[in-house]
């Protein structure tokens, strides 16, 4: 035999020696896993584990003999014989690559082999962890070999039958088919159980065979409904939809003792609706500074059985504030990504074009349907809500107090005034003078509304109301306000100098003032204009009013004053003079409409709705913090032990709720072993169950417990489970805390103390 051929049986043996030693280790192993699935799940399942054994030492040996190889055999000559002069790798070279004195070399390292036996270069047995390997798995084979099973049953006996009698019929095979409905995806199973966890919609089939055969078979439910078995040959079968969870038992027509059978179970699944989470954005809320850039909306949705393909994203723009808000809809499909169960839907949106403006908002929700037949199941998403801000205002900034939100609901109609003006322009041409006249007249009267609508917000009154006859003289020298509010001053400042009106105006009490006063070369009212004075009280030194009783005195009995416009508001400064200049520009837009000449009203109106809309961003006001005031302390009652008008603090006693009343009945009757006492209780608690079934986590576990306790009363594992599910159903009685007993020493001596106004001891 040559040096290289004795070699590579040396790395051969090592190969062996070391699958031999994971064999013994993975063995003991293997069979305990083997026993044990054997024992839990059957010949099958232990099968399949001993293929996964055999699979699983197989790559551990090829693991470890890989690095038995030319450089190990090289290294471990080269350690165990130090006479080869670390040459040994001059044996695997080939000669034609050698040079001279590397030959010479080389044919001295096989003289040197062949002189002497090749060395052991097989590693050493894993002896503890083989004895440790095969301990364990000795003790878990025999664990599971000798553990203790279920008493064996009679053969062609099916779980839960009833004990057969010579000469009635037997149950010899039971079998219960479930098919899911199709939408859900779910195979069907059959199985000898006749318990069953379905999806609600679930198709039932029973297969029962008999020997001998009886007359008859039957399902009864727990609700009193009974379906009857077809015979089939030598089976029985009947098939029934799952609605709903419910029991029932079988009855075999001849079989003594059927009606008290044990009692199958049948638990229905609902298909739960679609659950939609927002992915993209984060917040619900989000403020986008370019309206341009486009936004990117993420939604991912999951169902228990299934998504629908597609979804649709509903997109509503809001425009306006206030009670003039409009709502502009539209609506997108999306395209899901992802498998049946869980999809993802993504749309990016550019609000350019939805026609977003700054101040307004673009909500969008995500409407999504499940696979359910016949009836889908719809669920929404959370709305997104992407808001382009307004330009932002300087406020009153430094004010302490509270921001309050006012004046949202009429800053919109001023615009429709000019839209109105602007038409009645166009249409001009073809109206007749009259009809131009009347319209131009009705648009004035609109402005006119809205003027006195905003003047209310400076505490001015309405117009065309009758004011007490006191004096004519002012209440204050402070300033008024400079706004008209009355009709007939509208028409001196129209330049109608009509009599009766101006009359009217004076015998109101107002001073109005002159239309030279209230408007100056541009027709605009002048500020210092004082058409507001109610005279409710005459100034001092005043002389007596003409009226019929003092000015004091009706004031006090009739009169209010609000002498100072700016004390009935809650504006701020800026605010009210800005408001005060649209009411200007109003009243020069209301008196060219009135007079006809809608087109020189117009900037007016335009100049009306930009205060306005100034007005609108600057709609908060502040209100000072106001700390609360508690009532004072009487020092006189403390540790005084009066209770003189006091309320009583004790709690009512606490009463079982008459509807409960069953509950606790069953708990005291399941507590003694009257048989009669149990039934009675039994037929009450089963009918407060079927009537309040929307109360308990489980109402099948609840009646249930109550057959098993009514078939054998005296069970007292029976009772001791109805009992516990007894103490969960009943309603946790309200806390309270109880008074002191005081018939203690030192409860005596506190008392005492109280009494003799010493204050505690």
């Amino acid at each position: 035999m040559s040096t290289v051929a004795a070699l590579r049986r040396t790395v051969l043996r090592a190969r062996v020696r070391v699958a031999l030693d994971t064999l013994a280790l993975a063995l003991p192993l293997g069979l305990a896993a083997c026993a044990l699935a054997w024992r839990v799940r059957g010949l099958a399942d232990a099968a399949v584990v001993a293929a996964i054994a055999v699979l699983a030492a197989a790559a551990a040996i090829a693991w470890r003999g890989r690095r038995f190889d030319r450089a190990w055999l090289v290294s471990r000559l080269d350690a165990t014989r130090r006479d080869l002069d670390d040459s040994a790798g001059l044996l695997f070279a080939e000669a034609a690559r050698l040079r001279p004195l590397q030959r010479l070399q080389r044919a001295r390292v096989v003289e040197r082999l062949g002189a002497r036996a090749m060395p052991d270069l097989r590693p050493p047995w894993s002896s503890r962890a083989i004895g440790a390997c095969w301990l364990l798995g000795g003790a878990v084979a025999a664990a599971a070999l000798l553990w203790p099973t279920a008493r064996p049953q009679a053969p062609g006996s099916a779980p839960g039958a009833v004990p057969a009698i010579p000469g009635e019929p037997r149950r010899i095979e039971a079998m219960l088919e479930v098919t899911p409905p199709a939408y859900t995806g779910l195979e069907a199973t059959r199985a000898p159980s006749l318990d069953a966890r379905a999806p609600v919609g679930s198709t039932l089939r029973w297969m029962l065979r008999y020997a001998p055969q009886p007359d008859a078979v039957e399902l009864v439910f727990h609700d009193g409904r009974r379906l009857a078995l077809e015979r089939d040959g030598e089976s029985w079968r009947a098939s029934e939809r799952l609605q709903g969870p419910m029991l029932y038992r079988v009855v075999p027509h001849g079989v003594t003792g059927a009606d008290r059978s044990p009692l199958h179970r049948l638990d229905a699944i609902p298909d739960q609706p679609p659950r939609v989470r927002v992915l993209a954005p984060g917040r619900s809320l989000t403020l986008i500074d370019d309206a341009a850039a486009p936004a990117t909306l993420r939604f991912e949705v999951r169902d228990d059985h299934g998504v629908a393909a597609q979804a649709r994203l509903r997109i509503t723009r809001t425009e306006g504030t206030g009670e003039n808000i409009r709502f502009h809809d539209h609506e997108r499909v999306l395209a899901g990504r992802g498998e049946r169960r869980m999809r993802v839907f993504e749309a990016r949106l550019r609000p350019t074009d939805f026609g977003l403006q700054r101040g307004e908002d673009l909500v969008a929700r995500l409407e999504v349907f499940d696979n359910r037949a016949p009836q889908p199941q719809l669920a929404r998403s959370a709305s997104v809500i992407l808001r382009w801000p307004p330009e932002p205002v300087l406020g009153a900034d430094g004010l302490d107090g509270l921001a309050r939100q006012v004046l949202p609901a009429y800053f919109r109609s001023q615009r429709q005034i000019i839209i109105d003006a602007e038409a009645l322009l166009q249409e001009r041409p073809r109206l007749a003078a009259d009809e131009f006249e009347r319209r131009s007249d009705a648009i004035g009267v609109d402005q006119r509304l809205l003027r006195l609508r905003y003047g209310q917000f400076l505490g001015e009154e309405s117009e065309g109301g009758r004011t007490l006859p006191t004096s004519d003289l002012p209440t204050s020298d402070l300033p008024t306000s400079d706004l008209p509010t009355s009709d007939q001053a509208d028409a001196e400042a129209a330049g109608g100098a009509d009599d009766h009106l101006h009359d009217e105006a004076h015998a109101d009490g107002h001073d109005h003032g002159s239309a030279d006063d209230r408007a100056g070369a541009g027709g605009t009212p002048s500020a210092p204009a004082q058409d507001h004075d109610h005279d409710h009280a005459a100034g001092p030194g005043a002389p007596p009013s003409d009226g019929f009783g003092d000015a004091g005195d009706v004031l006090e009995t009739f009169g209010h004053t609000h002498d100072i416009p700016e004390a009935a508001t809650l504006l701020d400064p800026q605010t009210r003079e800005t408001l005060r200049a649209a009411l200007r520009e109003m009243w020069q837009s209301e008196l060219h409409l009135r007079q006809a000449v809608p087109a020189e009203a117009l900037p007016y109106a335009y100049r009306a709705l930009d205060l306005i809309k100034q007005v609108q961003q600057a709609d908060r006001i502040y209100l000072q913090r106001v700390g609360s005031q508690l009532p004072p302390i009487d020092p006189s009652r403390r540790m005084s032990g009066k209770r003189e008008g006091i309320a009583s603090g004790a709690l009512p006693p606490l009463q079982a709720t008459a509807g409960d009343a069953p509950l606790a009945a069953a708990w005291q009757a399941l507590d003694h072993a009257d048989a009669d006492a149990t039934t009675t209780a039994l037929d009450a608690l089963q009918a407060w169950v079927d009537e309040h079934r929307d109360r308990l986590d489980d109402p099948l576990a609840w009646l249930a417990r109550i057959e098993e306790t009514r078939q054998d009363p005296g069970c007292e594992s029976c009772r001791a489970r109805l009992r516990a599910l007894l103490w969960s159903g009943m309603p946790r009685p309200a806390g309270g805390i109880g008074r002191r007993a005081g018939d203690g020493a030192v409860e005596r001596r506190y008392l005492d103390a109280l009494g003799r106004g010493e204050g505690a001891p």
